[in-house]
């Protein structure tokens, strides 16, 4: 009931003889709250969405904190680079191995999506179903 009413707000509200201009005023009382609904949310979206810290506040470190991060980042210092090549035709091996298997992968889903029962089933519906 309450979307019938929503619906047919100018039957309900605009009725005789002066139905015209009441949906005409209907028409400008809604478009002038668009207008409001707008202006709220340009107020909204201007806004200031971040607010900085008060000025004269030193920033606190915690020494617990930093010796953590210092314990886990050693590791990344040690290491030397493990992905570095020797030569370009390294790289460029490396790649085609990489795409062959990916090649691979891809080609074994192909052939297996192709021989899935489920898939022949429906096919063989549907042809029947166009007979």
């Amino acid at each position: 009931k309450l979307v019938f009413a929503v619906l047919h707000l100018p039957e309900i509200f605009c009725r005789g003889s002066n139905r015209i201009a009441c949906c005409a005023a209907m028409a400008r009382g809604s478009s002038l709250l668009v207008l409001l609904a707008y202006g709220v949310a340009a107020y909204l979206c201007l806004a200031p969405a971040f607010v900085g810290a008060p000025r004269g506040a030193a920033p606190m470190l915690d020494a617990r904190m930093a010796a953590a991060t210092f314990t886990g980042l050693v590791p990344l210092a040690l290491e030397q680079p493990a992905g570095a090549y020797d030569s370009v035709v390294a790289m460029l091996q490396s790649w085609l191995v990489g795409g062959t298997v990916l090649t691979v992968i891809f080609a074994a889903a192909i052939i297996a999506a192709a021989a899935n029962p489920l898939t022949k089933r429906r096919q063989e519906v549907q042809n029947m179903m166009k007979k």
